[in-house]
């Protein structure tokens, strides 16, 4: 069952590497120029992958809805405003609730979008056959060779494969819009998906908080201070500027190469050149440069290369990446 679904999948890649190219990137401008929002629509399993579309739709970038055709006839129609763009999904094209708001559809100008079963560029030609197909303005074929019910009848490869077009679609449609990470971060700012995308001066350690000395610092001041922040480290400032840090590590080291360390300034014990992030990465960059050089604190610069704070790889453990 699986592979017929995987083998609907790679006929639908060939048909938009092939002869969808010019239909896809069609529909592909027809949602980049939408100067309100895209509208997705569609009855039973059909309304179901419309939903998922729209959210994917909504989550890179573009403002999307779901419109129930039913309910649209019943008052949410108004919800359709000029400027709008309608994608309506239907495999076998004759979905009678959507039929019924193709007149709405034509005398509000919006542009329509169908992705159906018609089979469009079977026999070499073009061959509209479906009566949502005949009205888009852009029709995608999503046609399969067989459902992969084994009674041939329940939506499952066709729906797979409406549902890969629609992904396709926005996917494509995030990269032409110049979606980034950090857009993609700003939309899920809640959950386990929110807190993987969390930046790192939401979750470092600074003000009061940040164990900072100065290089004149004596050491007995310097392991106060570093125990005092619980950090297992300290950063040394001066005039705002990192010179560098002193860590357990360091102290242990420093021990073992001579008993009496009391005497000793911070400068003269600091670690130069310390590993460092800016505030606005996000806490999973954090993690790969802690873990792919075995440390477990990063100093955290502002624009100005001044010190802004200490993420510690505890502070990660929350956010579920770990």
């Amino acid at each position: 069952m699986v592979r017929i679904e995987a083998e609907a999948l790679r006929a639908l890649a060939d048909r938009i590497a092939g002869p969808m190219a010019g239909d896809f990137i069609a529909a592909l401008e027809c949602l980049h120029s939408c100067q309100g929002r895209v509208i997705v629509t569609g009855m039973g399993k059909s309304g179901i992958i419309a939903r998922k579309i729209a959210a994917t739709l909504s989550s890179t970038g573009t403002p999307a809805h779901y419109l129930h055709p039913a309910d649209a006839v019943h008052g949410d129609l108004g919800m359709l405003v000029k400027g709008d763009v309608v994608m309506a999904l239907s495999y076998s094209g004759e979905t009678e609730e959507i039929l019924r708001l193709l007149a709405t559809i034509r005398r509000v100008g919006v542009k329509l979008i169908t992705i159906t079963g018609d089979s469009l560029y079977g026999n070499g030609a073009q061959a509209k056959r479906s009566t949502l197909a005949q009205a888009a303005d852009v029709a995608l074929d999503c046609s399969i060779a067989r459902e992969a019910c084994s009674m041939g009848l329940a939506p499952t490869a066709s729906t797979t494969a409406m549902l890969a077009l629609g992904d396709a679609l926005a996917v494509a449609l995030a990269e032409k819009r110049g979606f980034k990470e950090e857009d993609f971060a700003d939309l899920h700012p809640g959950g386990k998906l929110g807190k993987k995308l969390a930046r790192v001066s939401q979750l470092m350690h600074s003000g009061d908080a940040l164990p900072k000395v100065s290089p004149q610092t004596g050491m007995a001041d310097v392991i106060y201070e570093m125990s005092r922040k619980g950090l297992g480290i300290t950063t040394v400032v001066e005039g705002g500027k990192l010179l560098g840090v002193i860590s357990d590590g360091d102290l242990r080291r420093l021990l073992e190469r001579q008993k009496d360390v009391l005497h000793l300034t911070a400068a003269e014990c600091v670690s130069p050149n310390p590993k460092t992030i800016r505030g606005d990465e996000f806490a999973t960059s954090a993690l790969n440069i802690m873990e792919e050089k075995k440390i477990t604190s990063l100093v955290v610069m502002d624009a100005e290369d001044n010190v802004e704070g200490i993420i510690h790889l505890h502070d990660l453990w929350g956010t579920e990446m770990m």
